[in-house]
């Protein structure tokens, strides 16, 4: 299990991806399901810096780990509480113009991965947790 904590802006994305993305070889992870990942996470951290702080300080803490034969990314913020797991799917048979703005992220992390669960944590905060299968079952750890 690694964790790291980084401030709450646009900038550390980069920084943030290529955290996910080291720590995805280390636990060898393969380059799919690690992609996968890092897009659906990236989404979320956006989604956290842009609506969550909307522009004020805060931090983000992302815990990496392999559970069983899954790629795990625990994501804990302070923002304002936020269930993105009971945002409706968009409906993406609407011409692009009618489209309400905005929504595609949730969507997108719910297409990269395969499990996303959500809890409000007692002290205040989100904790979002992402998991991708990315190991076959019984492979070496």
């Amino acid at each position: 299990m690694v964790t790291k904590t980084f401030e709450a802006e646009l900038d550390n994305l980069a920084v943030i991806r290529l955290f996910l993305e080291e720590t995805a070889r280390g636990l060898q992870v393969k380059d799919k399901a690690a992609g996968d990942m890092i897009q659906a996470a990236d989404e979320a951290v956006t989604n956290i810096i842009v609506h969550g702080y909307q522009g004020k300080p805060g931090q983000i803490e992302l815990t990496v780990e392999r559970e069983n034969e899954f790629l795990v990314v625990c994501i804990r913020d302070q923002a304002p509480y936020f269930d993105p797991t009971v945002v409706p799917a968009p409906d993406l048979t609407l011409p692009l113009q009618k489209r309400p703005l905005g929504g595609l992220g949730v969507h997108m992390m719910r297409v990269f991965v395969d499990e996303i669960r959500y809890t409000a944590l007692s002290q205040g905060g989100n904790q979002l947790t992402l998991a991708k299968k990315a190991f076959l079952p019984g492979e070496n750890k």
